[in-house]
């Protein structure tokens, strides 16, 4: 039996283990013949206080999200993947990517780093990855080493 994954999610945060996430979901969709999606989800929870005295930062923080997967984008398509998505939203990543975008996307396979860019968080109440790994209803691959 082969398993063959055709909707692939992979989160990306800018950190460089979602660097080295997005370079194995390159090479795990060609070989699927898979839609890649390429996701950031802006934390509304970061930035709501600091919102209130400037209204530009949620413009900054997604014109940075759309600037990052539109790079990862052209890299994807640059290695002949021709179904290649970006998708930037605002809410939690944890449950965003876990069930409301996996869910709206038929997604069959969670790509993502296994620590982002917030260690007070994650060591608060725990990381984006362990949330995914717990909650999503497809599989998931955790990536911890960089592309060999």
């Amino acid at each position: 039996m082969t398993l063959q994954y055709n909707q692939i999610l992979v989160a990306i945060d800018g950190s460089k283990e979602s660097e080295w996430a997005f370079k194995k979901s390159v090479a795990i969709a060609a070989r699927n013949n898979a839609t890649l999606n390429l996701v950031n989800i802006i934390d509304t929870r970061s930035y709501a206080a600091v919102e209130a005295y400037d209204r530009s930062i949620a413009e900054r923080a997604q014109k940075f999200a759309e600037e990052l997967l539109g790079k990862y984008k052209v890299e994807a398509e640059a290695t002949g993947l021709s179904k290649v998505n970006v998708v930037v939203d605002y809410g939690s990543p944890k449950t965003m990517i876990a069930r409301d975008i996996s869910k709206k996307l038929n997604i069959d396979l969670i790509i993502c780093g296994a620590t982002g860019l917030n260690a007070v968080e994650r060591f608060l109440i725990g990381s984006v990855s362990e949330n995914i790994v717990r909650s999503a209803k497809c599989d998931v691959l955790v990536i911890r080493t960089p592309e060999e």
